[in-house]
């Protein structure tokens, strides 16, 4: 399927399913129960909402309409009760936001990245790529994500873990988010924006295939076609050397990164969760040269950490 084909699959698919997803009701309609012969509204309907005539609404959920006008694509995002970063994925669908796309090079950490992540201190740093592959990651970013993992697995562009295939496939990075689903749908969303600004990229179209066969909550998540835009989110995470800890994810796009992202983890200041965070830290230095209070004990359980030493500044 050629580029401009393709686009028009993935918008008609959208408007589709926003379309089942959103009730009568929500938008003031009546509801004649079970005569109502769809899910959701009809397409009459939603034209209705939009001020667009029905033929001209059938013909782009069908994909035989190009280049939707940008007020065409507002009045039905509108009419769809989208939000800002489901908006913005219905504008990029559009074949006006396509037709300037370049091919992309390929994904690589440059020295200015590299510089960037180095400026972040003790932060939990990850640099992600695209398709949310971990490109490169500091000495806390690896030890609060993926301590389980090779420390120089990013290196190597085949086996790069990738975040989508460790929060839905891997043990230890669901048992490291106390509300899972809503990481998995964080996760799921993302993806979804990145198949609309990348429809062609053949790796990003196999990952979701393999997440799709492998993973059946991932499957249905996909189905919805929900949105998450790349910014800030809050998670409580559960991590087996300092226990639970609530955290701030700040995603910064990469200037001239081509879609690369800088994800750092921060928590509020005084707060436990920023004494974890140095705790963990502490725990990358060699034996020698931590304090001995601070020292964990081998094999102890997350939430056997005392709560005392959580609250003191372990950086005196």
């Amino acid at each position: 399927m050629d580029e401009t084909a393709h686009g028009r699959s993935l918008l008609g698919e959208f408007l589709s399913r926003r379309r089942a997803q959103l009730k009568p009701v929500d938008v003031g309609l009546p509801d004649y129960g079970d005569r109502r012969r769809v899910p959701g509204l009809r397409r009459e309907e939603l034209a209705q909402l939009a001020g667009v005539s029905v033929a001209y609404y059938i013909r782009l959920e069908q994909g035989l309409s190009l280049n939707a006008s940008p007020q065409v694509l507002d009045a039905l995002a509108t009419a769809l009760r989208l939000d800002d970063a489901e908006r913005r994925h219905l504008h990029t669908l559009s074949g006006d936001a396509r037709q300037s796309r370049r091919r992309l090079p390929a994904e690589r950490v440059t020295a200015a990245v590299r510089q960037l992540v180095d400026a972040f201190g003790d932060s939990p740093v990850v640099v992600l790529g695209r398709r949310s592959d971990i490109l490169a990651w500091n000495r806390a970013g690896h030890a609060l994500f993926a301590g389980h993992l090779a420390p120089d697995s990013p290196d190597q562009a085949a086996t790069r873990p990738n975040t989508a295939r460790l929060v839905f496939l891997d043990a230890h990075t669901r048992d490291l988010y106390v509300d899972w689903p809503r990481k998995a749908r964080d996760v799921v969303g993302k993806l979804r924006q990145a198949v609309g600004e990348y429809p062609d990229d053949p790796h990003l179209a196999s990952l979701i295939g393999e997440l799709t066969m492998r993973s059946p909550q991932f499957a249905t998540l996909w189905a919805e076609h929900r949105v998450r835009a790349w910014d800030m989110a809050e998670y409580r995470m559960r991590h087996p050397t300092v226990g639970e800890l609530d955290v701030l994810q700040h995603s910064l796009p990469v200037p001239r990164g081509q879609g690369i992202r800088v994800v750092v983890t921060t928590a509020a200041p005084g707060s436990a969760a920023q004494a974890a965070l140095r705790l963990l830290n502490q725990t990358l230095q060699p034996a020698a040269d931590i304090p001995a209070a601070a020292r964990p004990a081998v094999g102890t359980p997350a939430r056997a950490v005392p709560s005392a030493l959580l609250g003191r500044d372990l950086t005196e």
